[in-house]
């Protein structure tokens, strides 16, 4: 797991660390020391208070209301109240300073655990104008939420799949989800 580490290529475009409207604003990574069970984790993943979801703003446009998050872990809301934890401690904040439109990149998450929508809906609810958008993650990952219900809150699937998003700007990234969104809405 310590070598599983945050897609990185834009750190020249975005720092959360470095950004003096993100909650990590700051942070330094500089030491091993978080962990998802027994696994030392990469330094670059922040923690939201979890201990089994890990984050990374990977980049935040405060102008356009738009951000994109990496996840790590397993998402867990039956044990550990995992959306607890990354609605109060990073999407809240990211509200306050006018983000809408959220793009969740789950590639790194191992599995997920429901329990209830509250969290999910009060997101949703505050997004107004905006949404929340999850990409990458597995399909038995997508089975679980349509379960939970929270197919009513997020976003996935068919074109909101971009498989070489690394390759694009997070400029381009916006304007393809942004396009993608007013059609599905339309």
């Amino acid at each position: 797991m310590h070598e599983l580490e945050p897609f990185y290529k834009w750190d020249g475009l975005y720092s959360s660390s470095s950004d003096e409207r993100s909650p990590f604003f700051g942070q330094t990574h500089q030491e091993y020391d978080l962990s998802l069970y027994d696994h030392l984790l990469h330094p670059e993943w922040d923690f939201v208070g979890s201990e089994t979801l890990y984050v990374k703003v990977l980049f935040a446009d405060y102008d356009s209301g738009f951000t994109i998050i990496e996840l790590l872990g397993e998402w867990n809301d039956t044990l550990h109240n995992d959306i607890m934890h990354l609605k109060r401690n990073l999407i809240d904040h990211q509200l306050s300073e006018g983000i809408q439109r959220f793009l969740l990149i789950g590639e790194n998450v191992l599995n997920f655990h429901g329990l209830e929508d509250d969290y999910y809906q009060e997101w949703f609810e505050e997004v107004e104008d905006g949404w929340i958008v999850a990409m990458g993650f597995r399909e038995f990952i997508h089975r679980e939420w349509n379960k939970y219900g929270l197919d009513s809150y997020l976003n996935w699937g068919g074109k909101l799949e971009i498989e070489n998003w690394r390759t694009l700007p997070p400029a381009q990234i916006q304007e393809f989800v942004e396009h993608e969104m007013r059609r599905r809405i339309a």
